[in-house]
């Protein structure tokens, strides 16, 4: 089994959704988007990009940390963060499902072992910390075990039903959660499985931590 790391980016992936218009929604206020019947609130969206905000402002205070990834160059604008943000939690909860219909499991322990041995191949954590704030999606420090579970979670499914089925399954279990967006953040596309405006193709298939572009892209 390849290991997917933390900082692994798309080699199989969906295609950017189209612009969607919005359209009418039941969300009410306080929710950013309604999965499986669970909210998930703007707070909590909201907690997210103020995670990523403070450590871009750190690393950027840090006399020694001088190159464009540990300063968030080109980090994008806080609209687009949040639904980019908002678009892999949703995601997330997808891949959730997904494993839980199949009998996927991700441990603790897995969790550790790839984070230390991304800190390992990255020269540190601290430098792992830049990489993974420098992405085109940011990811702060305090995020970087839900997105290393993220990656274990994606790879797992994909090996277990293979490249030509395991698309269909996250589709299936994302009709399942009758996903339901405020319009604030665009709309949901079943088909691409993704925020229509959040334009972040997320399917992984790579072995290795990816090295930041020079410079690195604006998400």
């Amino acid at each position: 089994m390849h290991r997917r790391t933390a900082l692994s980016v798309s080699a199989v992936l969906l295609a950017a959704a189209p612009l969607l218009s919005a359209c009418s929604s039941d969300v009410r206020p306080g929710t950013a988007a309604v999965v499986g019947g669970e909210r998930i609130t703007t707070s909590a969206l909201q907690g997210q990009v103020n995670d990523v905000r403070s450590a871009q402002n750190t690393a950027a205070r840090k006399a020694a940390a001088q190159s464009a990834a540990a300063q968030g160059a080109q980090a994008p604008g806080t609209p687009r963060l949040e639904r980019l943000k908002l678009n892999k939690m949703i995601q997330l909860r997808i891949l959730e499902r997904t494993a839980k219909d199949a009998g996927i499991t991700v441990t603790t322990r897995e969790i550790e072992d790839v984070r230390k041995e991304t800190s390992e191949q990255n020269g540190g954590a601290e430098k792992m910390e830049q990489l993974a704030l420098a992405q085109r999606l940011p990811i702060a420090p305090d995020q970087i075990d839900e997105d290393i579970r993220f990656q274990l979670l994606l790879g797992k499914i994909q090996e277990k039903f293979g490249d030509d089925a395991f698309v269909p399954a996250l589709s299936k279990a994302s009709a399942a959660l009758h996903i339901d967006v405020n319009p604030r953040y665009g709309g949901w596309d079943a088909k691409q499985i993704a925020l229509g405006e959040a334009e972040t193709p997320w399917i992984t298939q790579r072995t290795r931590p990816e090295q930041p572009e020079q410079p690195p892209a604006g998400a």
